[in-house]
């Protein structure tokens, strides 16, 4: 077990190494605190791979929280298209707003004032507070969560109340005074890098020496991984709506999954429902209008993180009625060129690449 003696010696070797093999990664070229609170969330849940791309193009679309804050959401949405976990950019313009309005525009530095801020969690204030501005907070996400499991040898539930707490104050044990942004990011890194959830690179960790899951065969055993559970699976019937060339596309309301963005109407079928009969339903409670089902279009599988679903889209014209939103917010008749100007969901737009063949 890795007493707390020992505790100057993790952050030492880890700065060491850190200062060695960390990735050269685009928000770590900046100070700028509003450049890595965009990398931050951004981070969050998503690899730093499929990021880069995105961060590139968010900030030179928003170069500040000014731009950002009187920026339509809309396009916002069409920026983030495809990165996913959508209520982050809702939260990111949010936020900025009150950046701008309680903040001078200037992002806060303190943990607790980062935590007021929509969507601000421990992690993302423990990022913020230690990297931007040098405050010595700590921070526990997944790979620094996998770490501490292992060094520490922790044989219990991460995800329980109380071994999230014990995580957290081994994480403000370890941290090097003044040096808390560097070493976040080496725990990080390492886990990103090294400590892998499966096959770690143990010889090449600095830590091997002290790790106590590697001196008892276990790291591959830690952290206690819960049994995953079979994901629901969802059937929805699609309608691609024609009319005069056009084609009508609907808004989801702003909160809850994929708010804000376009879609192809739609819904659920119910239990012992036909595709058609479903979709003419549906159709009718969501905009109050008939519609003339002409034939299959495209079928499309797609997961997100609780549920799976099966997209049967229907090319369709319309028949009857003013489009009305009764579920939704917004609705357009738009040229099937004009698609990729909106922000769609990953599942709608493989339903668009459809069209096109």
């Amino acid at each position: 077990m890795l007493l707390e003696p020992q505790y100057k010696k993790v952050s030492a070797l880890l700065l060491r190494w850190f200062d060695k093999n960390a990735r050269d990664l685009p928000w770590r070229r900046t100070r700028d605190p509003y450049a890595i609170w965009v990398a931050e969330i951004m981070l969050q849940q998503t690899q730093s791979d499929t990021v880069k791309p995105y961060y590139h193009r968010f900030l030179a679309r928003f170069p500040t929280v000014r731009h950002l804050a009187r920026a339509r959401l809309d396009a916002i949405l069409k920026v983030w298209e495809g990165l996913g976990y959508y209520t982050r950019a809702r939260n990111l313009h949010q936020a900025a707003q009150k950046i701008v309005r309680e903040f001078a525009a200037r992002l806060p530095q303190t943990k607790q004032e980062l935590l007021s801020l929509p969507g601000g969690g421990l992690y993302t204030a423990g990022a913020i507070a230690s990297i931007a501005f040098g405050r010595d907070e700590p921070l526990v996400d997944g790979n620094v969560t996998r770490v501490l499991c292992r060094l520490f040898r922790i044989r219990r539930d991460p995800r329980s109340g109380k071994v999230r707490r014990n995580l957290w104050s081994l994480a403000e044990a370890l941290l090097p005074a003044g040096r808390a942004g560097s070493f976040n990011q080496a725990m990080m890194e390492l886990g990103a890098t090294v400590c892998l959830p499966r096959s770690p690179h143990c010889q090449e960790c600095p830590l091997r020496k002290i790790c106590s899951a590697k001196e008892h065969g276990e790291q591959e055993k830690l952290p206690i991984r819960a049994k995953k559970k079979s994901l629901p699976r969802l059937k929805v019937a699609v309608a691609v709506i024609y009319k005069n060339g056009r084609i009508l596309i609907d808004k989801r309301k702003p909160d809850g999954l994929l708010g804000g963005l376009w879609e192809f109407p739609g819904g659920k079928v119910r239990k012992g429902e036909s595709l058609e009969a479903a979709l003419s339903r549906e159709i009718r409670e969501e905009l109050g209008i008939t519609v003339r089902i002409l034939h299959p279009l495209a079928t499309v599988q797609h997961s997100y993180s609780h549920f799976s679903v099966t997209l049967h889209a229907f090319k369709c014209a319309y028949a009857a009625g003013t489009p009305t939103c009764r579920t939704c917010v917004d609705y357009k008749w738009v040229h099937p060129k004009q698609l990729k100007k909106y922000a769609f969901p990953a599942a709608n737009k493989k339903i668009m690449a459809a069209l096109n063949t």
